[in-house]
């Protein structure tokens, strides 16, 4: 059992240094994805969302491959689930309000 116990704070170290570079690498892309939108790319959101009122309108929808409308599908189906989780936690409950 003391040899287990030695053996920890070794295993701990060899975690940590091997872990340290993915984690590196994870918050240089936390850092730019994960931010917020600058005041400076809201034109760009205007213009991406009227690019998308108009191909909707227009049936360029029809017009995508496969492999782009299952990437649509999924970044659909990646906000509802998204939606739902906040849901549950603005609610504090997974089923129901508690009222």
């Amino acid at each position: 059992m003391a040899s287990l116990v030695a053996k920890v704070p070794v295993l701990i170290n060899t975690a940590i240094a091997q872990g340290r570079p993915k984690f590196n690498i994870f918050m240089k892309y936390a850092r730019v994805e994960l931010a917020p939108p600058k005041l400076s790319e809201i034109p760009q959101i205007k213009a991406g969302i009227g690019k998308l009122l108009s191909s909707a309108k227009s049936g360029a929808w029809k017009d995508q491959t496969v492999k782009q409308a299952t990437l649509n599908a999924l970044v659909g189906a990646e906000v509802l689930f998204w939606f739902y989780v906040g849901e549950c936690i603005g609610k504090r409950h997974i089923v129901g309000y508690n009222v």
